[in-house]
Parts: C-alpha cells; sequence; structure tokens
C-alpha cells in the first residue's frame, strides 16, 4: 500500500556500498529524500544518481539523500561505486523497504518509460549503464519521498513508469524550504 504525505517515516536498516550498514535513525533530525531505485545496472536509475551526485551541493549542507536499489549488496557496489555518491547508497535484495513503502511493479511502466524516455536510455547505455544482466526485479518502478527534520513524510512520489523520479527542482525546493536556521 502506497504511503502518503503526513505519515511517519519507516526505518530502513541495510547494507551500504562502502561497507557500512546504514539505519534511517541515524539522520534524526535532517531533512532527507528517500529514492528507491530499479535494479543496479538500470540506465534510468544510474542517470538519476549521477544527477544526485552532480548536483547535490545545490541541497544545502543540512540535507541528505538515501538511494536504495532493488540489488544484491556485490552488485549494487560494482555498478554504483562509480559515481563516488556523498550519500548512502544501500542494496535491499529482499525488497523489505521497497514493501514497507509500498513501491509499485509494472510491466506497463517498463514499456512506457522505454517508449516516453528512449533519448534518457540510450544516453545512459551510451555512458555504459548496460543493463546485459539485471540482478534485481525489471518491473520495480522508482519512488522517491521527502522527509522534514521530524521525519514525516512531506511528498510522496510514485513514479508512473521506470525513469520517473520527483523532478531535481522539488527535491532542491523542498532541502532549501527545510534548511536549518
Amino acid at each position: 500500500m502506497r504511503l502518503t504525505a503526513g505519515e511517519r517515516v519507516r526505518e530502513i536498516q541495510l547494507p551500504a556500498i562502502d561497507g557500512s550498514f546504514f539505519r534511517t535513525t541515524s539522520l534524526q533530525g535532517t531533512p532527507f529524500m528517500l529514492s528507491f531505485f530499479r535494479f543496479a545496472s538500470c540506465p534510468f536509475c544510474n542517470m538519476r544518481i549521477n544527477e544526485l551526485v552532480r548536483r547535490y551541493d545545490e541541497l544545502g549542507r543540512d540535507f541528505s539523500i538515501v538511494a536504495i536499489f532493488d540489488s544484491p549488496l556485490d552488485n549494487l557496489t560494482r555498478h554504483a561505486s562509480g559515481h563516488k555518491a556523498p550519500f548512502p547508497v544501500l542494496a535491499d535484495e529482499r525488497n523489505m523497504s521497497y514493501r514497507n513503502y509500498g513501491v509499485e511493479r509494472s510491466v506497463a511502466g517498463v514499456i512506457k518509460g522505454m517508449v516516453v524516455r528512449m533519448p534518457t536510455l540510450l544516453r545512459g547505455m551510451a555512458r555504459g549503464y548496460i543493463p546485459l544482466i539485471p540482478r534485481g526485479s525489471l518491473l520495480t518502478m522508482p519512488a522517491d519521498f521527502l522527509i522534514d527534520h521530524e521525519g514525516i513524510i512531506r511528498e510522496a512520489y510514485y513514479g508512473a513508469d521506470e525513469g520517473d523520479h520527483l523532478p531535481f527542482d522539488r527535491v532542491k525546493q523542498f532541502s532549501l524550504q527545510h534548511m536549518a536556521g
């Protein structure tokens, strides 16, 4: 079942590509975006991580991102460590947090993403993000949650297709509105 604005963030405890074990409780008092991705070699997902890393400084020093992938840790490390993300990148091979947050799967969303977002798909593949052996579900759709410093979900965004994430400008606007001051 989908989560909605006003609900409390649900605890997540997962392994990270840096070798640590991450808990969302470590972000208490900090606004952040919780972003669910597809499998580790997904071109759309890697293009989005690339954008988040490249533009991370625009979000302010008191904002964080937590990226979760539908992949085993070894596969995620192989595909995502090159991004050198300044935020936690986590592996949820068993999909526990995906189910807990109501992240959906959709055949129609995969087809729609390939058709509507073909230029992004081709750019991602040209950059080397080629989904030859996906380890994780091909049907997982992305989802993003903006969470305030009190641990309340302020926006729940469920992607309509495989490349549909909350627009970066909305993430930036939220981060700037929730800066510690």
